[in-house]
């Protein structure tokens, strides 16, 4: 294994944080192919190669080193049972394989391709209900609230799209 190891390492010196590129449901990520444009050229210069299979109900990622077949697996289970609006069975699926193997195959590598926040301490905060976040307005509106008071009151909440676009509005009305 000491081959693949060490071309595993020089590949992780040279290869360069992967930017997101794709814009998803409230986040950006970096998607397959924009992976596979920074990565195979590199993988390619150090002897490596990855197969990501779909075995029965698992995505099984193999990384190898070309030369000598030393190899390292992950297996990672495919989700079921999921829906998500708007698709059916299959598209559910394929979805769910795209997710599990930009995963896989980044963490296999060591490569970084999203924003860790797991370590900054930053959680999503608890939705506001539409009627506590009016309310909130309306205290600011009869000056029962400054600006940052109202800002304070707020930040701990996960705003709405239209929520995020008033409290926008009541803040450029006041620059």
């Amino acid at each position: 294994m000491k081959n693949l190891f060490k071309a595993l390492a020089d590949f992780q010196q040279e290869v360069p944080t992967i930017h997101k590129a794709t814009q998803g449901y409230g986040y950006s990520y970096s998607d397959l192919p924009t992976i596979f444009k920074v990565i195979n050229p590199l993988l390619k210069k150090h002897g490596l190669g990855f197969t990501q299979m779909i075995n029965g109900s698992d995505v099984v990622t193999t990384l190898f080193h070309s030369e000598t077949g030393e190899k390292i697996e992950s297996t990672t289970a495919i989700p079921q049972n999921v829906t998500l609006k708007g698709m059916n069975d299959f598209q559910v699926l394929g979805s769910a394989i795209t997710y599990i193997r930009r995963y896989s195959i980044s963490s296999m590598l060591g490569i970084v391709t999203d924003k860790d926040i797991d370590a900054s301490g930053e959680q999503e905060g608890k939705a506001l209900s539409n009627e506590r976040f009016s309310k909130a307005i309306e205290l600011f509106n009869e000056g029962k609230l400054t600006k940052e008071q109202l800002e304070d009151k707020l930040s701990e909440f996960k705003l709405t799209d239209n929520q995020q676009k008033t409290l926008d509005i009541i803040k450029s009305d006041l620059i």
